[in-house]
């Protein structure tokens, strides 16, 4: 199986890219009770897992999907990380993984995920795995060093990053980001891209978050 959906239990997708993301997955791995939600898009669907602690999954879906159902009863973690983690263990041959639902409805949820993008550079050995976390609004990913971005040209472009000593230089932004300073979520946002490639130069290894749209 080259690639791999987690469906999350936040705002189910309605536009057409995700649901496409989501109707044409190889595999697709639940975040508990958001199983519930891809029932009702689709009521013959079968996901490889139901991963998590349990406690947003109505329990006749427990009983009915018993056979696919992780119970990760640990709190150190939260259930979109155990399904990340039960993913990387139970598919290593995995290229690609897209994590939908995991963004709206709370804004704490949205944050913490968000951030996860980049924690998941620390927490697992994704090597070149490409992971991406998709909505009705963008494309979320991290990177962790140097790199090209091709995302072509004219399209809203964020960075975040949680590291007050990196510095990232960039080509292909209306706004370089030479001079600054990441010390505030703010930073860097907003900004759209003016070259099909997007250039991003680090001055040391570190784990930053794109989002575009």
């Amino acid at each position: 199986m080259n690639s791999i959906t987690i469906l999350s239990n936040g705002q189910f997708p309605t536009e057409p890219y995700p649901l496409y993301l989501l109707d044409a997955a190889e595999g697709v791995v639940c975040c508990d009770g958001a199983l519930e939600k891809l029932l009702a898009h689709n009521p013959s669907a079968r996901p490889l897992a139901v991963v998590g602690d349990l406690d947003s999954l109505p329990e006749e879906l427990q009983r009915q999907f018993s056979g696919l159902v992780v119970h990760e009863s640990e709190q150190d973690y939260n259930d979109l990380t155990k399904t990340m983690r039960w993913v990387l263990r139970e598919h290593p041959e995995v290229s690609e993984i897209v994590i939908l639902g995991a963004t709206g409805l709370r804004e704490d949820h949205t944050i913490g995920n968000l951030g996860l993008l980049m924690e998941f550079t620390r927490l697992f050995d994704l090597g070149g795995r490409k992971v991406t976390m998709v909505s009705d609004y963008g494309t979320a990913f991290a990177i962790t060093d140097s790199c090209d971005l091709h995302l072509g040209e004219g399209r809203r472009f964020s960075l975040f990053s949680a590291d007050n000593t990196l510095q990232i230089t960039s080509e292909g932004l209306q706004w370089p980001t030479d001079n600054v300073v990441f010390d505030a979520w703010w930073k860097a946002t907003l900004n759209r891209t003016v070259s099909p490639i997007v250039s991003l130069h680090f001055n040391h290894p570190s784990s930053a978050l794109v989002i575009v749209d």
